[in-house]
């Protein structure tokens, strides 16, 4: 066991600081205030080839691992882009694991190059209403008709489907009823999202409006057979690929936001005075900023575990949902203490910790709930019977 610092990860944190710091506090203030997806970040990462960071060079991508690929999506979000920020590229590292791992050659060749080069954007469809964490029992209907499938539902909380041009997308393609299992017969497309039969309803929200959040609603969408994800009924289990990956990532944006939010109460903290003397010299102030520096510590050395053990193709569900948890309630508390340090200027936009505080609510509610993570680490690594 090395816990050396990795030349590769430094360099990656410097090149990714670089890029960030041309979206100042400024920029991001201005996203959060009138919306407005941030292309520019968006640009300049592409342009400096890290859209595809973890997808294969063959096609354009890094080639490097998860454990590359949360280092960056960490950084993102400490350079004080938050959510914001880091939810702008999210997709493009984690969403086509799928494809690059069960696509055919001809669908890596098609599908990877336009999203590692930035021409395209993707959205990723599985959450429906009335079926949230239960996947398998979605509504959304792929009927085969000759060389295409006609699908037909609805979709919800569907990041970036404002400016998507393609849809990596869930279906039932056999009844529930005539499966053996319930996850059996579920399909899994990348395909246009062509909105003469898409409505996208954008979701007024309390943070992160710099990336939009939606309600899709589809309706005879022609989908060529062609883009289809491997074999028909088995896109539950293609998913899945997908899903501690994104568990992972979602840490390490936990983890570079609740670090940006500490930094900036520990800055405040040295040079804010009060009865003649700065107010991080009292305990009452030092002791919450040292019990965060400690979590997020924590919660990173699990993240970076369950990344180590995705990369080598370990089993790592139980690692990659505790990284999440602990590095959303890390993040969390770090966000809430810097407020608390700020006191009424916390309050304030200009210091842009009532952001951070908004923003690090996505991490704690999605994509998994933190009771159902417990429910998996109950059931998955303590042996304890199954609660749902």
């Amino acid at each position: 066991m090395d816990f050396a610092p990795h030349q590769e990860h430094a360099s990656i944190r410097d090149a990714i600081t670089k890029i960030c710091s041309h979206f100042d506090d400024a920029y991001w203030l201005e996203r959060d205030r009138v919306g407005g997806f941030p292309h520019e970040l968006h640009r300049a990462l592409a342009d400096g080839g890290w859209l595809g960071i973890c997808l294969p060079p063959e096609y354009g991508g890094g080639g490097l691992g998860i454990t590359e690929a949360t280092v960056m999506m960490q950084t993102i979000a400490q350079s004080g882009a938050g959510l914001s920020g880091a939810s702008a590229v999210h997709m493009n590292i984690f969403g086509l694991q799928p494809v690059a791992v069960f696509g055919t050659e001809e669908q890596k060749r098609r599908m990877l190059p336009p999203l590692i080069q930035g021409k395209e954007k993707a959205c990723f469809a599985v959450t429906e209403p009335n079926t949230g964490l239960n996947t398998t029992r979605l509504k959304t209907r792929a009927e085969r008709a000759g060389d295409h499938y006609i699908l037909s539902g609805q979709k919800v909380w569907i990041s970036t489907a404002q400016v998507a041009d393609k849809m990596l997308i869930l279906a039932r393609t056999t009844p529930i009823e005539e499966c053996k299992k319930p996850t059996f017969g579920l399909s899994l497309f990348y395909t246009d999202l062509d909105r003469r039969f898409v409505e996208v309803r954008e979701i007024d929200k309390m943070g992160r409006k710099a990336v939009d959040s939606n309600q899709v609603f589809i309706d005879g969408l022609r989908v060529p057979v062609e883009d289809r994800i491997g074999e028909e009924g088995r896109g539950f289990e293609y998913i899945l690929h997908g899903m501690n990956p994104e568990r992972v990532l979602i840490a390490g944006e936990a983890v570079g936001l609740g670090r940006k939010a500490l930094e900036v109460a520990v800055q405040y903290a040295k040079e804010r005075e009060v009865f003649d003397r700065p107010i991080g010299k009292n305990q009452g102030i030092q002791h919450p900023l040292a019990q965060s520096w400690m979590e997020l510590e924590a919660a990173e050395l699990m993240a970076m575990r369950a990344a180590w053990k995705y990369d080598h193709k370990l089993e790592c569900g139980a690692d990659a949902n505790a990284a999440k948890y602990l590095a959303a309630e890390a993040g969390f508390n770090a966000c809430q203490r810097a407020m608390a340090t700020l006191g009424g200027f916390g309050y304030a936009k200009e210091y842009h910790v009532e952001r951070y505080l908004r923003e690090i609510m996505i991490p704690r509610i999605a994509p998994i709930s933190p009771q159902l993570i417990m429910c998996f680490i109950a059931e998955k690594v303590l042996g304890l019977p199954k609660s749902y």
